[in-house]
């Protein structure tokens, strides 16, 4: 039995918890493919206009794993508790797919812990979709919350040697699926490193601190995800040099807090990169390198 994962907004999250729940009870796992500019394409196919771009390229990837698996995973998110609802598009994601391709078998579970759905009865309840026994399924999302969690302690550990690293540190503010997403992530990040900065990520922080932190910029942010990456800022403003605000068209949180953060931290250098599905690299080549600029002369007197 194979189970796909669109390589899209949650997986960049979730993606070893999956994989490994998966693995645990024997199923196999495919991962679509990497970003690129056909599986965007297929997915501004399927997508209404005002549909933001990170859900345009995951229905780009839910479609090209159509046809190569037995389910396609699609979890709704809504709320982790109270004071930490997420973005609508979260919960919608699996009625949006589930209403735009027809003859698919899609794999769900559910979060909205002030209705009762937690996270482990949602994995025993895909498990026993699966033909598994709870007690299996409980076993194997056991394994995976803790591959889970060592991933995330890697990954902090992993940046926070990283910001002893001589050099100026731009921090890139924006969700994990917009950072790590080949087609509109990293080609950003690789830019910075050409111009000499070092990337680190407001999202590969801890979350619970950065939720926590977010209080000193806006105490009334509303979006949970929101808060962690404006709480990174405050968690790490004496160790960066320069903040983008990466804002994918036309994701109204991110707009929103976005603009919150430019009225609100002064003191480091900022700009917000908005990108959308017909944007070109040249123009962004051009504010980048004038940002870099920017930053070095700040430091360079500072100095």
């Amino acid at each position: 039995m194979t189970i796909g994962l669109p390589r899209a907004m949650l997986y960049y999250r979730y993606g070893v918890l999956w994989e490994t729940f998966f693995r645990e009870l024997g199923c196999e796992t495919l991962t679509s493919r990497e970003t690129d500019r056909e599986i965007l394409e297929c997915g501004i196919k399927y997508s209404i206009d005002e549909c933001c771009l990170p859900s345009k390229i995951f229905l780009g990837h839910v479609f090209s794993l159509v046809g190569k698996c037995d389910y396609i995973l699609v979890p709704r998110v809504a709320s982790y508790g109270k004071n930490k609802d997420v973005c609508v598009k979260f919960n919608a994601l699996y009625d949006i797919a589930r209403n735009t391709f027809e003859n698919i078998k899609f794999l769900d579970y559910n979060i909205d812990i002030p209705n009762g759905c937690r996270e482990p009865g949602g994995f025993v309840g895909m498990g026993k979709a699966l033909g598994f026994s709870r007690l299996r399924s409980l076993a194997a999302y056991s394994k995976a919350k803790k591959a889970h969690k060592e991933s995330e302690r890697q990954k902090i550990s992993l940046q926070q040697k990283a910001l002893g690293i001589s050099g100026p540190k731009i921090l890139i503010v924006s969700h994990a699926y917009n950072i790590y997403d080949k087609l509109i992530g990293h080609p950003i990040s690789d830019y910075v490193r050409s111009l000499g900065g070092l990337p680190v990520y407001a999202e590969a922080a801890d979350k619970d601190e950065c939720a926590g932190a977010s209080g000193a910029i806006s105490e009334t942010l509303y979006w949970l995800y929101n808060r962690e990456l404006v709480g990174s800022i405050k968690l790490l403003e004496d160790k960066i040099d320069g903040i983008i605000l990466l804002t994918a068209f036309p994701c109204g949180p991110d707009s929103l807090v976005n603009e919150l953060i430019i009225r609100k931290v002064k003191n480091i250098p900022t700009i917000n990169l908005i990108i959308d599905e017909l944007q070109g690299e040249a123009g962004l080549h051009t504010r980048i390198e004038s940002f870099m600029d920017i930053v070095k002369e700040r430091a360079g007197k500072s100095g």
